[in-house]
């Protein structure tokens, strides 16, 4: 990659980290181009040097940082499968990677919950698509463990990916919202209970 492309790539991570800084503060509508480009330390023509407008800057800032989540769940999975571990365990893994990603970015991660509820922006398309394929990776572990056995036949595997996404960011958001004193490991290994009572619990005793 030549300078040029890692400076412009360099701009437009400090943009993003202001952005969803001020908008978590005070929202879309009350943040500024103009406040945007003082808080990353750059000219307003910067901004609009990179971004067409406000909105699509919110946008891409939503759907670079869902794939970001999506690289560290992957990443998670992968390892545990280079490693033979079984499904559960890159369930627990990508819990855990979930969990360290909010922890850098809390601000992000409000914003996104925030915005899976407002079903007229612009950018709901967006939004959607970066969700699905962060949803997808875990689709593709619960797939695996059902193939291994490991999951009864009968998961319903969309919707309990689904369900384990929402799970960890909004158990996170909690956390950080209301019961910060928490050790991240200590809420690890309850949402890891919880899931692995429902998942391999569920499927030994339907075994039995």
């Amino acid at each position: 990659m030549d300078s040029s492309s890692t400076r412009r790539r360099n701009t437009r991570r400090k943009l993003f980290d202001a952005a969803v800084t001020l908008i978590a503060e005070q929202g879309f509508s009350s943040t500024t181009v103009d406040e945007i480009a003082e808080r990353a330390g750059v000219a307003k023509g910067t901004v609009y040097y990179n971004f067409a407008s406000k909105t699509e800057l919110f946008e891409e800032l939503l759907r670079d940082g869902v794939e970001l989540l999506t690289d560290a769940l992957r990443a998670a999975a992968g390892e545990t499968a280079e490693r033979g571990g079984s499904g559960a365990e890159a369930l627990d893994g990508m819990i855990r990677a979930g969990l360290d990603f909010i922890t850098r970015y809390p601000s992000l991660a409000q914003l996104y919950v925030a915005e899976l509820w407002r079903t007229n922006r612009a950018w709901r398309p967006t939004l959607t698509r970066a969700r699905q394929q962060a949803v997808a990776v875990i689709e593709e572990v619960l797939r695996d463990a059902v193939a291994a056995g490991e999951l009864g036949d009968d998961v319903d595997v969309p919707l309990t990916a689904s369900a384990l996404f929402g799970m960890v960011l909004v158990a996170a958001l909690d956390w950080r919202s209301f019961q910060p004193d928490r050790s991240v490991e200590e809420v690890h290994a309850a949402l890891s209970r919880l899931v692995r009572g429902r998942t391999v619990g569920g499927a030994e005793a339907a075994a039995r």
